[in-house]
């Protein structure tokens, strides 16, 4: 049970085309493509925010408490 013939790679495949159809398949995988990049290129605008509002004030303070003991 454990593995596939190809007969059931077949009726799969034959099922996944009647469902999608011939060109709905190329479509979503180009969509799927765009997300990705558009993902990956919000990511990279986040990272290119943090560090750009850093190098703007470029100043740290330091603080040192005032503990009496």
């Amino acid at each position: 049970m454990g593995s596939f013939s190809i007969w059931h790679w077949l009726i799969v495949l034959v099922v996944v085309l009647l469902l999608f159809g011939r060109g709905k398949i190329p479509e979503l995988m180009g969509d799927l493509a765009k997300g990705i990049k558009s993902f990956k290129k919000g990511m990279s605008d986040d990272d290119d925010a943090v560090s750009a509002d850093k190098s703007i004030d470029g100043k740290t303070v330091e603080h040192k408490s005032d503990e009496v003991r």
